[in-house]
């Protein structure tokens, strides 16, 4: 079984749209920009991956993950033919901090934040008069998660059409907490490079429309083939290798598909020392005998981590690489860890070929793990 993604929507520090942020990615330039939320001199790490939208220089705006969430919502429900009613759609967003960077400015500088503004579902309900609106908060894999939920609910028969999102901005506590846990200090994110100090935060919004095959009105841009999800509660920030693999196996079953028919995975790649080498290791047992292995990138050098909808993000990204049959490098990746010698990371210029089938991988905080599994529409 399949469910067909009919609608795409995207922004991040790179672009305003998914075609936007995907040509970025191929051109691979350096995109993180000193840290302008909040004053980088109390913290070690001065940069971060932010969208440029703040005006009047006077400081940071609180509702702004709420706007970029309206904002990609209505473009992926215009790209899947739906207008703008969603009162009969079930709408299912992704975050790690919801509005909590609107919660600090009216904390600490009395911004006019109201209570039930720091819900999504009320802007979801005044711009969309969308009724059945639900949020996770399943840290980095929030959106894969809420992507997993929506194809049970049409599998159900719950829904013909469900809207999936995610959005995060980056808040002051995150970035703090961030910055203090971590032994060193990045000026960068570098996934898979030996030069990886850690994660620095991102900011964006991605949305889907997911629908039962067939039914939509619009051009199918890829087919949902599986979600597979797992809490496995190993520890609170190490990942841990069995609860992994146990996710991107399900993923497969699920999908009814083997290691070797993957051709593209979108990894989750974090920066992180520990996480890098823990997916490296995972996957070069995985795709171990099975041919030349698939194409492997990771966004996550030019977009940041860009939380709960970063998991979407890459998705999209899947989508448009097997359109164009073009994989972005991972930026600055120069001398890969050992870890992942053997794998296909694409390196300095785009990869070209043929590619149909994406595992998309997304690992939070508490192993809260997610795999999905895409495959191009022909």
């Amino acid at each position: 079984m399949t469910w067909d993604i009919t609608g795409i929507a995207a922004v991040a520090n790179i672009g305003a749209s998914p075609e936007e942020i995907f040509a970025a990615l191929c051109a691979g330039q350096e995109s993180r920009e000193p840290l302008k939320a909040f004053d980088p001199d109390k913290y070690r790490a001065g940069y971060a991956y932010e969208i440029d939208d703040r005006t009047g220089g006077g400081g940071d705006l609180p509702g702004r993950a709420t706007r970029w969430l309206t904002a990609v919502i209505r473009q992926a429900a215009a790209d899947a033919g739906l207008g703008e009613d969603l009162s009969q759609v079930p709408v299912l967003v992704g975050t790690t901090m919801r509005e909590q960077r609107s919660l600090e400015l009216w904390w600490r500088d009395g911004a006019d934040v109201a209570l039930e503004d720091l819900h999504f579902g009320t802007a979801l309900r005044a711009e969309f008069g969308a009724s059945a609106t639900y949020t996770f908060a399943n840290a980095c894999s929030a959106s894969l998660y809420a992507l997993g939920l929506a194809i049970d609910m049409i599998e159900a028969g719950m829904a013909d059409t469900v809207v999936v999102a995610g959005t995060d901005a980056v808040t002051e506590s995150g970035f703090g907490t961030l910055d203090r846990v971590q032994n060193d200090i990045p000026d960068a994110l570098r996934p898979f490079d030996a030069s990886h100090k850690g994660m620095l935060m991102g900011e964006g919004a991605a949305a889907v429309v997911v629908q039962r095959a067939g039914t939509g009105r619009g051009l199918v841009h890829a087919r949902v083939r599986s979600v597979s999800m797992n809490c496995d509660a190993h520890h609170a920030t190490a990942p841990d290798p069995a609860g992994i693999t146990r996710a991107v196996q399900d993923a497969y079953r699920r999908a009814g598909v083997r290691a070797e028919d993957i051709d593209l995975v979108m990894l989750h790649g974090s920066g992180t020392p520990l996480n890098d080498a823990t997916e490296s290791s995972v996957l070069s047992r995985i795709f171990q005998g099975a041919g030349t292995g698939p194409r492997m990138t990771a966004i996550k050098a030019m977009t940041g981590h860009t939380l709960g909808g970063s998991g979407l993000l890459s998705l999209l990204m899947a989508v448009l690489a097997m359109k164009e049959g073009t994989v972005p490098p991972v930026l600055g990746l120069t001398d890969p860890i050992p870890e992942a010698t053997g794998l296909r990371l694409v390196q300095g210029s785009p990869a070209t070929g043929d590619l149909n089938i994406a595992q998309v991988d997304a690992f939070g905080f508490g192993g809260i793990n997610a795999v999905a599994i895409v495959e191009a529409a022909r």
